[in-house]
């Protein structure tokens, strides 16, 4: 048996189990005789994952569902093959539902062929549908459900007390979750997102990739400034609401102005 090691009251982090990192954060949650995990990750660390549940003493069987905050493969790759060997349900925002359900390789970022990246994307149904404001019990706890998207259009949050599992929102250096049109980013969705945990009173944030730390406003008003520079940089492409140079040359071009 592996001797627990909660970061906080309830929530255990695998990889922080684990001693070396094994993929994103793999956050499992518990109370009384239930428990729950917050993604998965890739397919070949489902084993891993679940040898160290066992070892650290909690029955496969007590298992209360699997939450995708997102359908990216690189926390959901795994979630067909983990819902099949702990039998328990799988539980996403229903705008993942059809990328899962499909195993839709572009969507999930499982291929990106400029990047060399070739992954199969087993497909997996959402059996529980959840949305703002809802919340998903395990044992006598409650996670609060926020839609947070940005990120992607799927992207949930979970509050619970004054902790915040935050998936791919903002990490400890600042930075943020891939932008990019291919896979449902929105910019101004994604300031509104950083803007609603900056002014919440949550203290931690417990994010998808890396670890735990405090919630830091000056931090978080940084980022959301970087942000808001994106949204009219043609560096993001589609993903940028305008391009000033472009309306600055249609004037350019009705006073026939030459260069200068």
């Amino acid at each position: 048996m592996i001797e627990r090691r909660p970061l906080f009251p309830h929530v255990i982090e695998m990889n922080h189990a684990a001693g070396h990192r094994i993929g994103c954060c793999v956050y499992l949650v518990y109370d009384q005789d239930e428990w729950l995990l917050i993604d998965i990750g890739f397919e070949e660390t489902v084993n891993e994952i679940i040898e160290l549940i066992r070892q650290l003493d909690f029955p496969l069987s007590a298992c209360k569902t699997l939450i995708a905050t997102h359908a990216d493969a690189d926390h959901v790759q795994g979630m067909a093959a983990a819902k099949k060997a702990l039998k328990t349900t799988v539980t996403g925002h229903p705008l993942a539902a059809e990328p899962l359900a499909k195993g839709d390789r572009l969507v999930t970022f499982a291929e990106i062929r400029p990047q060399g990246i070739d992954l199969d994307m087993p497909p997996v149904d959402l059996d529980v549908l959840v949305e703002e404001g809802d919340k998903i019990c395990v044992g006598n706890l409650q996670l609060e459900v926020w839609h947070t998207p940005g990120h992607t259009d799927s992207q949930l949050s979970f509050r619970l007390g004054d902790l915040l599992f935050s998936g791919d929102n903002i990490y400890r250096d600042g930075c943020v979750g891939a932008i990019d049109a291919h896979h449902g980013s929105d910019i101004p969705s994604f300031i509104a997102s950083l803007q609603r945990i900056r002014d919440s009173d949550v203290k931690w944030l417990l994010p998808s990739h890396g670890p735990v730390f405090r919630k830091d406003n000056a931090q978080l008003e940084r980022t959301i400034q970087r942000l808001q520079g994106y949204l009219n940089m043609a560096d993001f492409g589609t993903c940028a609401t305008g391009w000033p140079l472009m309306d600055a040359w249609d004037k350019e071009l009705l006073e026939g102005k030459m260069p200068d």
